[in-house]
């Protein structure tokens, strides 16, 4: 049997504050289904939701998202205004620039070109 990807959940604390700023960051209307869940679907991309847990994070991510886009710099700065903190500085590799970030709570994630 094959599945497809129905979303991307991640842990947190606050979802209706983390979807805010992923709405604003990929586009798309942040949706709250009460205080414990938070989703948005940003065109041509798959539903991110974000669930309450008791728990705070405490190590590095497994799993994050690589985002594309055409100007890796003017994206991050847009993240940072929106809350994001970069991890240290663009590195450049064969295959590309990229950019590390974490969101408001933590969670990594990249710009890549």
């Amino acid at each position: 049997m094959r599945a497809k990807v129905s979303e991307i959940v991640f842990d947190c604390a606050d979802p209706a504050a983390l979807v805010r700023f992923w709405a604003s960051l990929l586009g798309g209307e942040p949706v709250d289904r009460g205080e414990d869940w938070s989703y948005v679907e940003p065109p041509g991309f798959v539903r991110i939701a974000f669930q309450k847990v008791p728990e705070g994070k405490a190590v590095k991510n497994r799993l994050h998202l690589d985002l594309e886009t055409g100007g890796v710099d003017e994206a991050a700065e847009e993240a940072v205004r929106l809350g994001a903190v970069r991890v240290g500085g663009i590195v450049s590799d064969p295959y590309g620039d990229f950019q590390v970030l974490r969101d408001p709570e933590g969670n990594e994630f990249c710009f890549v070109r």
